[in-house]
């Protein structure tokens, strides 16, 4: 039985099931054993693959990097008002997240412990950092309202959009992935550009009556 998943086992395989011990063991908590036993092969088989557990870590968390850069390089990204630009960062942040959810979710819970780590870490502060000067550009355009802290503004966008890790699952029965989307941008957006009272009376509107 070893021998043929040993001889059907891919890289991609074998990373995708390293990301999801990683998620429930801690990066810290894993070692090669918790891997061969999760991916049903022996230690030295993954060694065929892998030069160790770190270069799994490298390969999981430079997917999820790739994939957030990449929103960056996009034409709508790039092109027109900062306010305008930041949206679709942030909606396309939404899709990548869950879209590559065990990946982003290991990315998000790196500490620093490794050598890996910290670079991760220092990719994803480059991200964030690229991220708030489009904010910051948006503000100095005039498209944010002015009574807003544009560093408090960012923190608040990023812990919504991170915090759908902890709760969203592809197979509930809870909100789609458009719904997510549109319900952060939404959210982020209109409370930028100043339509927060419009969603309270809204809200309102729809609340069962007390």
């Amino acid at each position: 039985m070893t021998t043929a998943k040993r001889d059907t086992y891919t890289p991609e395989t074998l990373l995708s099931v390293a990301v999801r011990v990683f998620n429930e063991r801690g990066y810290d908590g894993t070692s090669m054993e918790h891997l061969s036993k999760a991916a049903g092969i022996s230690k030295s088989s993954i060694y065929h693959h892998v030069a160790g557990k770190e270069e799994l870590l490298q390969r999981a968390v430079s997917r999820a990097l790739d994939g957030l850069f990449a929103i960056l390089d996009e034409e709508p990204a790039r092109a027109g008002r900062a306010i305008d630009r930041l949206e679709h960062v942030v909606r396309r942040m939404v899709d990548v997240l869950i879209t590559e959810l065990p990946y982003v979710t290991l990315l998000l819970r790196v500490r620093g412990n490794t050598d890996t780590e910290r670079w991760a870490l220092e990719r994803r502060r480059e991200f964030d950092h690229r991220v708030a000067e489009l904010l910051k550009s948006a503000s100095l355009e005039g498209d944010v309202r002015a009574d807003i802290d544009v560093r408090l503004a960012t923190r608040l966008a990023f812990g919504m959009i991170n915090s759908i890790v902890e709760w969203y699952r592809p197979d509930s029965r809870g909100a789609g992935e458009r719904e997510v989307a549109d319900a952060v941008t939404r959210l982020v957006f209109e409370g930028l550009r100043g339509g927060v009272d419009e969603v309270v009376r809204d809200a309102q509107r729809v609340a069962p009556p007390r």
